[in-house]
Order: structure tokens, then sequence, then C-alpha cells
């Protein structure tokens, strides 16, 4: 029986689907092979919360426990934290030092996906095409008319690095620009500003499973909203349809871009990233690295699609990141 520790929470505003995205790993742990705990981690605090939500403080020198006077250490730490510090590699460079495996990708690959404008600037020599874009620092001058220029409108304004859709704005007048850059500066130092692409939203599922790279069934997402934003991911403001209404022919496609970037940037553990297909071609948004995994996220939907449940994704994550 191995000891899987399940990291959730985290220090950005992301934390409360962390929770419950590591509750369903929680709940769907095969416990015939292993032994779950639940670790909330915090920037006040990191702690083991048993079922009567006890807390007991984690050692962070070798990332043990101990309960009652016993001390229990992890053969495999299952990584469900979205945003910093598990989706941008603080977490995986930390597990890696002390020799823990983990399910994710790298702290390298963790980084630099969680960086959007160094995701695609690495994979754009590739061939994979992206929106126009127009980056800014926190600091720097503000020129509307250079980035309306550039990007054109309507444009959207996000957090560089930031996920769930926080901070993000469409703008459609000069005027709005500098409030939804404000908006984005809540949430991250740099911000990214990127042409509107009118077309099909995709969001496309590859895994490493039992070995193989695999692309689980699209998912096409029709939001009620302007676009698939907070209220549209968790709130219901959005259809998801798996698998996605495309051609054969572009499913292949698009499959075949979101594969290639997962083996270009040697990744690991769960990928999904996000296209929007204008004039038959994807255009690539971003990639994460640590989707949600609450029963009604996206990966789940696209696994359960392919025929994978709950329990055979979350044993596989684990056993391959135990042979690595």
């Amino acid at each position: 029986m191995k000891n899987i520790a399940i990291i959730m929470g985290g220090y950005s505003s992301e934390y409360k689907i962390s929770l419950i995205s590591g509750n369903v790993v929680y709940k769907f742990l095969d416990q015939n092979l292993f032994k779950g705990y639940r670790i909330h981690i915090f920037k006040e605090k990191w702690v083991y919360v048993d079922d009567a939500d006890n807390e007991f403080p984690i050692d962070r020198n070798d990332f043990s426990v101990t309960v009652n006077g016993n001390k229990i250490t992890f053969d495999c730490v299952f990584n469900a934290i979205h945003g910093t510090p598990g989706e941008d590699g603080l977490m995986q460079a930390y597990f890696e030092l002390l020799g823990i495996p983990q399910t994710s990708c790298d702290y390298y690959q963790a980084s630099l996906t969680f960086n959007k404008r160094d995701l695609l600037s690495v994979l754009k020599p590739y061939g994979i095409k992206t929106a126009v874009s127009y980056y800014l620092n926190q600091g720097d001058v503000i020129n509307t008319t250079e980035i309306i220029n550039k990007v054109g409108l309507p444009c959207f304004v996000k957090p560089n690095k930031a996920g769930s859709s926080f901070g993000i704005s469409k703008v459609k007048t000069e005027a709005e620009l500098p409030i939804a850059i404000e908006t984005a500066y809540k949430e991250d130092n740099e911000i990214i500003i990127e042409s509107f692409l009118d077309g099909t939203e995709v969001s496309v599922g590859v895994i490493n499973y039992k070995g193989e790279i695999i692309v689980l069934p699209i998912t096409e997402i029709v939001s009620e909203n302007d676009f698939f934003d907070y209220e549209a991911k968790y709130q219901g403001k959005s259809q998801e349809i798996t698998p996605a209404r495309l051609s054969d022919e572009m499913t292949q496609k698009v499959g075949a871009i979101a594969k290639r970037a997962y083996e270009v940037l040697k990744m690991k553990g769960f990928s999904r990233s996000e296209f929007i297909i204008v004039n038959d071609e994807p255009h690539m948004l971003e990639m994460n690295t640590i989707p949600g995994l609450t029963t009604e996220s996206l990966i789940p939907q696209q696994a359960a699609a392919a025929g994978i449940s709950l329990e055979d994704l979350f044993t596989n994550a684990i056993e391959l990141a135990l042979a690595n």
C-alpha cells in the first residue's frame, strides 16, 4: 500500500477550485492500492487534513507529517494545485530535490507552460499558430494607440501567469483598455494582450496513458458569455460538447498539434491545451499542466468519453510517476 500525498490549495485565486479537484482525487483514489492523504498548501500553513478535519503540520525539511507520534512519509505526490506554487514549477523543483515522485510535469516545463508568453514563443518555430500579441510588464508605459494598431479591436487582456480566467477582459473600445490592464495587473505583473480570434474554441487533453501519449476526445466550448470566463467555466454559463462537433480531418489536425506540443516540450502527466480554430487553422492560446479535476472539469469529461474512469485516470498518473 503506497502513501499518496494529494496536494491542493495553493497561493493564487484558484485555490478554491484546487481544493475541489484535490478532494475528487482523494475520493476516487483506488483504496486497494493507495492510502491518500489530503495536504493543504497555503502561504500561512502546510498541513495534513484528516477525515475529521484535524490539521497536522507538514515538516518541510522532508515533506513528512507526524500523526499521534507516528511519522508518515510519502511514496508519491499527486499534484492538484492550480496556479502557484503547484503549476509554475516551484513544488516540482522542491519534490525533485527531495527525491519524491510527483504526478505533474517537471519543474522547467511547469514554469514554461505557466508563462503564456514564453510558451507560445517556444512553440512558434514548430509551426504552431497563435493570436497576434502585445506584452506589458508592470511599470511599462501604456500606449493604447500602439497596442490597438498591433492587435486590433476587440482584443483580450490577460494576466500572463494566471488561470481559471481570473483577470481576463474582452476589450471593445480603446477607452476600456486601461481599465482592463488594471484588472489584469491585480493577478500578475506581466500582461499579454491578444487579437480577438473569431472561431470555434476547443480544449484538447493529452496524457501519457499506460506508457503511450494519447489525445483524449476533444471538447468544444460554446460560452453564453462574451468568452470562456470564470462564470462560463465554473457556473454553468457554457456548453461543453465532448466530442467536439469537428470534421474528422479537423479533429485529427488539432489533436496532432496538441500532441506535438506535448512531445516537443517533453511533457509528463496531464496537459490540456486551448485552441481557437479560425479558417480551418487551429491557433493555440495556452497549455494547462494541472487542469481541473472536478467531476465537471474538462479532462475528467474527456477521459469518460474515452472510456477511462476517474479511478483509472488517477491510478495511471501515480503509476507513471512511480515508474519514472
